[in-house]
């Protein structure tokens, strides 16, 4: 845009701009006043959002989540809030629809789209914040990564506990499970993760800012002194994933071993009537186990320490139920060792109901010292919040018949020769929940889900997660799974194996217990807390500029100037 161009600032403002920036008048002009046209930054936020999606599993290419975040922050850049708050929900549409496709299976589709929408209106939000900066990161182009990665974890913070408790699914640090950036999750966890990636995808779009403005750069292209910037952010793009290979993280730990079963029973069918099969679900397990046992005495497999049943393994409650009881009783007894059953327990109170880890010993039978509750359940799938005006939305909410009650108190169980820290199912995405069982004392950190009404993609993305948690807390971890994928994780993340899914398995491995605290164990939440004050002080940053500049829309082009809204 020219000088006398629409839009165009006062003689002294370019001088004045190319004194503050450090950029000739041309390029200050390129890079101040232009920003992306409508179109071209709506299909730049649905391709970044499309992007980040291909990041997780399970197709896993995990430098593509940084590329979305880049399309996401260009195309929000110098965009009123309004506009940039649109981007974010076609870029929050774009990963959230597919990403969750799987809740669409056996439920229809219309807690699919209300999950989508809700989801995609927190990247909204981001885009909005994203917007709102922008006089920031003009004004100091290096803030530019900085601010993108705080906006980033500040959403994901929000998204995480609101509303009924939040749902963390589809965090940035979650497509990271076979990245260079997984081992910083020892240092900071899941937050410092996002927050590298989201780097990442600042330094791109500075990159590529910085690389406009010296093509446009008068000789610029005769220039090599033009495009220096241009290689320094490409230089910072590659530091980040060497700077994450350089942490150190436990290869298999030097502690005791212990010897663990996992037992992947399957079920008749996939779908939500798994419950109306909960006999024969629970068949499947003991006979698994009892076929373990004969293994064991045959010599074709080693005997193991402990054997882990999935989430739902029994529905039928064992402590009520004298057949169910029984059932698990001869397991127990036939394999000589105790067993953590994933059960629904009936109470506390009418019509209430518990989804609990409960360790069941040979002989003795069910330890009640030794039983977790889950302490997250998930709403509108295990209890219905505010179940009136839920009915008004969906009758299917009547399909909970009965709400889940919390636990209060980590899953922190002894287990004979080793302390378990469990979490069942969508928990081991909440940060808290998991941390609570290593500071409480686990060596071993212990998944039980259950997949059936889900599908592979579901399976592989909790898998992820258990990856990164295996790796935050420098802990051996497994995930067993009614129907797949189970599997074993050691500390640096490596994967051991792996079940396939819809499909009956056993698998025993030697793990090295570990009790030491890795920096982000020890610092628990402080790293997210930090950067989410950090976003909240650039965003009061923004709006003390916007009003220095002259209003609400400060550091915006005027309606009448170059690209529109």
């Amino acid at each position: 845009m020219s000088a006398a161009g629409a839009g165009a600032a006062p003689a002294g403002a370019g001088t004045l701009r190319r004194v503050i920036v450090g950029m000739p008048a041309t390029a200050v002009e390129t890079t101040q006043e232009r920003r992306l046209p409508m179109p071209v930054a709506v299909v730049a936020a649905v391709v970044g959002g499309v992007l980040m999606l291909l990041a997780f599993p399970p197709y896993g290419v995990w430098p593509l989540a940084a590329v979305g975040v880049a399309l996401l922050a260009a195309a929000t850049h110098r965009r009123r809030p309004r506009a940039g708050a649109g981007l974010g929900f076609l870029a929050g549409l774009a990963l959230f629809a597919p990403l969750l496709s799987w809740t669409n299976l056996h439920t229809g589709y219309l807690p699919w789209v209300l999950l989508s929408l809700v989801q995609a209106s927190y990247l909204a939000l981001l885009g909005a914040a994203s917007a709102w900066v922008s006089p920031l990161v003009d004004r100091f182009r290096w803030g530019w990564p900085v601010l993108t990665g705080v906006l980033w974890v500040a959403q994901e913070a929000l998204r995480d506990r609101t509303p009924f408790g939040g749902f963390p699914w589809g965090r940035l640090a979650f497509s990271q499970d076979a990245s260079p950036l997984l081992r910083l999750a020892a240092l900071g966890g899941a937050p410092l993760v996002t927050f590298a990636v989201a780097v990442v995808g600042g330094l791109l779009v500075a990159a590529t800012w910085a690389g406009w403005a010296a093509y446009h750069r008068p000789g610029g292209r005769r220039s090599p002194g033009g495009w220096a910037p241009v290689a320094g952010w490409l230089a910072a793009v590659l530091a980040v994933p060497v700077t994450g290979l350089q942490v150190p993280v436990l290869a298999a730990g030097d502690g005791d071993t212990v010897t663990v079963a996992i037992v992947q029973g399957n079920v008749p069918r996939l779908g939500l009537d798994f419950n109306a099969q909960r006999q024969a679900v629970l068949n499947n397990h003991v006979e698994a186990t009892v076929e373990l046992a004969a293994q064991v005495a045959s010599g074709a497999r080693a005997r193991p320490d402990l054997v882990v049943w999935p989430e739902n393994s029994s529905d039928i409650d064992p402590l009520r139920d004298a057949s169910a009881g029984g059932r698990i009783q001869a397991a127990a007894d036939a394999v000589g060792v105790p067993i953590l059953v994933g059960a629904v327990l009936r109470g506390p109170g009418p019509g209430q109901v518990r989804n609990a880890g409960l360790l069941w010993q040979p002989v003795t039978g069910p330890d009640l010292d030794q039983v977790y509750t889950k302490r997250h359940p998930v709403p509108f799938a295990e209890y219905v919040p505010l179940r009136d005006i839920a009915r008004l939305v969906s009758k299917q909410v009547d399909r909970v018949r009965s709400d889940f009650v919390p636990g209060t108190t980590p899953g922190v169980l002894a287990a004979g020769p080793a302390v378990l820290g469990d979490v069942i199912c969508f928990e081991v995405a909440y940060d808290e929940v998991v941390r609570d069982t290593v500071t409480g004392g686990a060596q071993l950190l212990v998944v039980q889900t259950n997949n059936a009404t889900f599908d592979v993609a579901e399976a592989r993305q909790q898998l992820a997660m258990v990856r990164l948690r295996a790796v935050e807390h420098g802990r051996p971890a497994l995930m067993a799974s009614t129907v797949g994928v189970s599997g074993f994780v050691s500390p640096d993340g490596r994967v051991s194996d792996a079940t396939g899914f819809n499909t009956r398995a056993i698998v025993v491995r030697q793990l090295h217990l570990a009790d030491g605290r890795t920096l982000a164990t020890r610092v628990g939440l402080w790293p997210e807390v930090v950067l989410t004050v950090l976003a909240v002080a650039a965003l009061a940053a923004a709006g003390m500029r916007r009003r220095v500049r002259g209003g609400p829309t400060a550091g915006t082009p005027a309606r009448g100037g170059h690209n529109g809204a």
